[in-house]
């Protein structure tokens, strides 16, 4: 299974992707989180996991990826960033971490000033999930970048869902329909889950949305909030994502 967690900035992604992550892997499965966010520094601080060198640089850096692309768009070819067929036990152990059950694995993230665009590390998003295998017990949770740009680059078409983390605005049920829209040229099913709200509002929330893909609804959390201020690993229990993800275990099973 691979899912793809997307939303606006601030919504929660690495948020969930992390509450999600330690709820499956005490279910018996093994998890590889893939950070393709390119402006988030934070994910493997949340689950708690020293950074591994990002895949990016195991073929090459930036550069060399960016110079792959020019030569492939002068000859006007397709050619592909990463080619290798990979099972989580086949990726060099300088680029991915674990923790218990949990493994990450870090795209690429910009560094410098002016160093352009993240082009380069969609591209390599995109190849490296079409290449990933994954065995009956594995599950891929990839968490994105604010905004639709990894559906335009083709991110979400070797995935098996979409996962839309909405918080209460305007903008995030705004951003919902058009990832929906999206991801359904894609014919990829979308989920939604609402994160920092009530029930007063997530029914305010739902009256605006198709409410048959509204699988769960996340409660502001202030223990959530501290750990994430402190800097500390989201090692806590969440009712609510225990039935989302039982939900998604269900649901992609069935598939």
């Amino acid at each position: 299974m691979k899912i793809l967690i997307c939303g606006k900035g601030g919504s929660g992604k690495s948020t969930v992707t992390t509450l999600l992550a330690n709820n499956l892997q005490t279910k018996g499965y093994r998890i590889i989180v893939v950070d393709t966010d390119e402006s988030n520094y934070g994910l493997n601080t949340q689950l708690g996991i020293n950074a591994p060198k990002e895949l990016m640089d195991q073929i090459g850096g930036k550069k060399a990826i960016i110079d792959k692309m020019l030569v492939a768009r002068e000859k006007g070819e397709k050619v592909p960033i990463f080619t290798e067929k990979w099972c989580i036990d086949d990726i060099p152990s300088d680029y991915i971490a674990k923790k218990n059950n949990i493994y990450l694995l870090q795209i690429g993230k910009v560094k410098h000033f002016g160093e352009g665009c993240a082009c380069p590390i969609g591209g390599l998003s995109r190849d490296f999930l079409k290449n990933l295998q994954l065995n009956t017990k594995d599950i891929a949770l990839i968490d994105t970048e604010a905004g639709v740009e990894h559906l335009g680059r083709g991110i979400a078409g070797n995935v098996d869902v979409v996962l839309v983390i909405l918080d209460p605005s305007y903008e995030s049920i705004q951003l919902s329909q058009k990832i929906t829209s999206m991801a359904k040229e894609g014919n990829k099913p979308v989920y939604f889950i609402l994160n920092k709200t009530d029930n007063t509002i997530a029914h305010k929330i739902a009256d605006k949305m198709d409410k048959q893909q509204i699988i769960g609804t996340i409660p502001f959390n202030p223990v959530i909030q501290e750990k994430g201020l402190n800097g500390e690993p989201l090692n806590i229990e969440s009712h609510p994502v225990t039935h989302i993800a039982d939900f998604l275990i269900q649901t992609l099973s069935g598939a």
